[in-house]
C-alpha cells in the first residue's frame, strides 16, 4: 500500500513513524517546549535524527476544552516552521482544520493535511472548506480523523454505544464524499480519533478491534501518544492512587503504538519518536522471522 502526497509517494509496506511538532504554548503534552520558531525547527531536525519518517506540524491545540485560535495567529506560528521543514527531505504534514491555513501550507510545499475535523469545518467568513482546498490540489495527501463533537465540548458529552461501527461509517462516508470531488483513493488515510469525544472503554475497543477499520481499504493512522486513556489504565501508587502525568506516559504510549501496528496501522503519530522506532524494529524483526502462513 502507498500514500500519495504532494512530493512523495510513501511506501507503507513497513509502518511509518510520524513525529509531532507542536508549535503551541498550550498543547496538552508538551505545551511551550517548541513554541518558538527556532525551537520548533530544531525539534524537526531532532525527530528526523530519532528516526521519524514524517513530520506533523501543528499550531493550534485540539486538546479537550481548547479554545479556537484566530487564523492569523495560527499562520504566524506554523508558516516559518513549515518553510524550514519542507527542506529536510521528508514528507511534511500540517495538523489544521482551517482552509486558509491548509492553502497556505500547501503553497509552501507541505505534503499532507491532517485534519481532526475531517475537512468538514467551513470558514464562517467565506464558506471555504478543507474539502475544496484538498480537492483542488493535484496530489496532496490527507488524513481524515473521526471526532465526536468539537474540542471545546467533546469530552463533556462523549459518544454512546458501540464505537467501532460508528467510526467506520463516519470515515467511509467522508472518504467517499472526498473521492466524489475527484480525490484519488491513494491520497486518503484515516484515523479513528483516539480520545476525541470517546470514553476510555471506547478508546480501548478501537484498539482491540482496529483491524475492523481496515475493510475501508485506506491506510490507517493511529494517534495514541500520551493520551489520557493511557493514564487511566496505567495508574500508579504514590501513597494514594494517582494517574500518570503527561510526561510519564512514554512507555504505555510506545506499547500502544506497537499494538496499533500489530492491528494494521500503517502510520503511528507519536511524541517519543526514538523509543517508538526502536520498539517497532523489534516487532518487525519478530514478524520477519515468522513463517508466511502465520502472518495471514
Amino acid at each position: 500500500m502507498h500514500w500519495q502526497t504532494s512530493r512523495y509517494l510513501i511506501d507503507l509496506t513497513l509502518p511509518k513513524v510520524m513525529g509531532i511538532v507542536n508549535v503551541t504554548p498550550d498543547s496538552f503534552s508538551d505545551g511551550g517546549l517548541h513554541a518558538s520558531h527556532e525551537a520548533a525547527m530544531r525539534h524537526c531536525e531532532q525527530l528526523l535524527k530519532d528516526g521519524a519518517s514524517i513530520l506533523d506540524i501543528g499550531g493550534e491545540s485540539t486538546r479537550p476544552g481548547a479554545l479556537a485560535l484566530p487564523v492569523e495567529e495560527e499562520l504566524a506560528r506554523v508558516l516559518p516552521v513549515v518553510r524550514h521543514a519542507v527542506t529536510l527531505g521528508v514528507p511534511v504534514s500540517v495538523d489544521t482544520y482551517k482552509p486558509q491555513v491548509m492553502q497556505a501550507v500547501l503553497d509552501l510545499g507541505a505534503d499532507i493535511i491532517n485534519d481532526v475535523w475531517a475537512l468538514r469545518w467551513r470558514d464562517p467568513s467565506d464558506g471555504l472548506s478543507g474539502q475544496t482546498v484538498v480537492a483542488t490540489h493535484p496530489r496532496c495527501g490527507v488524513c481524515l480523523m473521526h471526532m465526536h463533537g468539537e474540542p471545546q465540548t467533546m469530552q463533556l458529552t462523549p459518544m454512546e454505544g458501540d464505537v467501532v461501527p460508528q467510526v467506520l461509517s463516519f470515515l467511509e462516508l467522508l472518504a467517499q464524499y472526498l473521492r466524489g470531488l475527484g480525490v484519488n483513493k491513494t491520497r486518503i488515510c484515516v484515523d479513528p480519533g483516539i480520545g476525541f469525544g470517546k470514553t476510555v472503554p471506547q478508546n480501548i475497543s478501537l484498539l482491540a478491534r482496529q483491524n475492523e477499520l481496515l475493510c475501508l481499504g485506506y491506510p490507517l493512522l493511529a494517534g495514541w501518544s500520551r493520551k489520557s486513556t493511557l493514564a487511566a489504565i496505567t495508574q500508579r501508587s504514590l501513597g494514594a492512587v494517582a494517574t500518570l502525568g503527561v510526561q510519564d506516559r512514554m512507555v504505555p504510549s510506545v506499547v500502544a503504538a506497537v499494538l496499533a501496528v500489530q492491528q494494521g496501522a500503517s502510520v503511528v503519530r507519536v511524541h517519543d519518536v526514538h523509543e517508538t522506532v526502536q520498539a517497532l524494529k523489534v516487532l518487525m524483526a519478530v514478524n520477519a522471522s515468522k513463517p508466511a502462513a502465520t502472518l495471514q
